[in-house]
């Protein structure tokens, strides 16, 4: 299978990242494509900047829709995509888009969580991010599982570099989730952290879910299943309607749905 697999940040060191973890992550036989939002914000913390990537992520899906005549990627067709940004950015309005499982690190990550644990906590990157995060966790109806969202609450040198400049912080966070919070299961969240998880293997005590490899596999089992695309109900296609001043490959992406 191929999944196209989208950072809603425009720093190629974050799509680096969730590059390498992603193919750490994927199946045998699993093709990726990576790519970097064409326009938007260096990292996301809020719901005004998720919004801004939303749009971003919206463009690239619609460039890899095969209906797309004229798209420059129509050839390559893709049987899911993931939203590779913790908070979803444009989630659940991109699942309308597309006829394949489109897929977020989050819902992958809470899902995932949810398996193995009955409380969970999530380490973020900043204390700015916390109430998105909050509305995502209660928008999957999960807010009653959320032990705790801990978060850095320095200055970031680098988003490429927050794993290396705040390991043992995140390290620390991530157990007083436990001790003190009663987490069972610990979400590292953001394409910054990616892979980190695999790195902190052993030093906390309960499971340690990795965003990113938990949006690979979620995808591909979803992928898997053959459930079929959406045709009517709550993610049915945008109805036909008079358009204007959209992208050429966007305004494809809709006639096609």
């Amino acid at each position: 299978m191929k999944l196209l697999v989208i950072n809603p940040n425009i720093s190629d060191d974050v799509t680096a990242l969730i590059e390498s973890e992603a193919l750490r992550s994927a199946s045998p036989g699993t093709e990726l494509v990576v790519r970097t939002a064409g326009h938007g914000v260096e990292y996301i913390e809020t719901r005004f900047e998720s919004l801004i990537a939303a749009g971003a992520v919206a463009e690239i899906m619609a460039e890899y829709t095969a209906e797309a005549a004229g798209s420059p990627a129509a050839s390559a067709k893709i049987d899911g995509v993931v939203v590779a940004a913790f908070g979803d950015p444009g989630m659940p309005a991109l699942k309308e888009l597309a006829d394949v499982p489109v897929i977020g690190i989050t819902e992958a990550a809470l899902c995932a969580a949810a398996l193995q644990g009955h409380r969970f906590s999530i380490i973020a990157i900043s204390d700015r991010i916390r109430p998105w995060y909050l509305d995502c966790v209660e928008r999957f109806g999960l807010g009653g599982r959320l032990a705790s969202i801990r978060s850095i609450n320095e200055s970031l040198n680098a988003i490429g570099s927050v794993q290396q400049d705040f390991k043992e912080t995140l390290l620390a966070l991530s157990r007083q989730a436990v001790t003190e919070d009663g987490a069972d299961v610990v979400i590292l969240a953001g394409a910054p952290l990616a892979g980190l998880a695999r790195e902190l293997r052993g030093q906390i005590p309960v499971p340690v879910v990795d965003g990113i490899s938990a949006g690979i596999r979620m995808a591909e089992a979803v992928v898997g299943l053959q459930s079929g695309p959406h045709r009517a109900g709550a993610f049915a296609p945008p109805p036909v309607k008079a358009r204007r001043g959209l992208s050429e490959a966007l305004d494809a992406a809709l006639a096609a749905a």
